[in-house]
């Protein structure tokens, strides 16, 4: 509780988001609008906004996925499936699997705080939640829920690529130094970003000349300052949802967020540990 109030607002919410990746109603979707594996619908769902995207400009957004990972999903998607077809579905497939976790009703008031929250959003340089916030609103009460949180969670990522840049990483170095802070493993990343041993190897040793890991892959202190100015830095960049909550309206958000985020990861449809290093709130 004293971390950032960005940063707890992003932990409270974060994993209401992430049922979109893990849900068995979100690859059932995927498969049923013509996606071919778990990877295009992941490409293609996350980027449906924005229409269809090619490799490169998909790669540049998403940061930290190796770009031939990126480009065995995209531009083939869209040949499969269109942009808009795509979206209807993610978002049809995760009202469905909230409300088998969490109850269809009496969410009211957390649409609403979040939505609260991702209207003060401003979105220069953060294309991927400028897309999202585009998105029309859903009419059930469980999608409003969960398109307001992805805005959030878009805008803070976005965020946190500006800031990683900012700080001279790019994103297969970012995730090493989350790997060196012990924020998640190797194990649990490398196989879901792309990245062959050769690429990972490779930027652990240029991280480690540039004095910023050591040579057993962990933070030196030069390392872990340059995390703490990114964490710092994505947090101040997230700030303005937050503000415009002010303390009573985070505190409300938080009270009725973090037991539902719970719920889905005690279902065990989020695991703890994961990729994105999603805690238990």
């Amino acid at each position: 509780m004293n971390a950032a109030p960005a940063r707890r607002l992003w932990a409270a919410v974060e994993p209401l988001h992430a049922v979109v990746y893990f849900a068995p109603e979100t690859a059932a979707a995927a498969k049923e609008v013509g996606l071919r594996g778990y990877w295009m619908g992941y490409f293609a769902g996350r980027l449906a906004p924005l229409g269809p995207i090619g490799p490169s400009a998909a790669t540049s957004m998403l940061f930290g996925f190796a770009p031939a990972m990126v480009a065995r999903a995209l531009p083939d998607a869209w040949s499969f499936a269109a942009p808009a077809d795509v979206l209807a579905s993610r978002i049809s497939a995760v009202e469905a699997a909230l409300s088998r976790v969490l109850g269809p009703s009496g969410h009211d008031e957390l649409a609403s705080l979040l939505e609260r929250a991702a209207a003060a959003c401003a979105f220069d340089g953060r294309p991927l939640a400028a897309a999202w916030s585009a998105v029309p609103r859903p009419s059930g009460v469980l999608g409003r829920v969960w398109l307001a949180a992805t805005v959030l969670r878009e805008h803070r990522g976005d965020g946190h690529v500006l800031a990683a840049v900012h700080a001279g990483l790019t994103g297969l170095e970012t995730t090493l130094t989350h790997v060196g802070d012990g924020v998640i493993a190797r194990g649990d990343v490398q196989p879901h970003r792309g990245w062959s041993d050769s690429d990972w190897t490779g930027a652990v040793s240029g991280l480690v000349a540039r004095g910023l890991l050591d040579s057993s892959g962990r933070l030196t202190p030069a390392g872990a300052e340059i995390r703490r100015r990114i964490e710092e830095d994505t947090d101040r960049l997230a700030a303005a949802p937050v503000e415009a909550l002010g303390p009573a309206g985070l505190a409300r958000l938080l009270e009725l967020a973090v037991p539902l985020s719970r719920a889905v990861i005690d279902a065990g449809v989020i695991p703890v540990p994961n990729p994105m290093g999603v805690p238990r709130p």
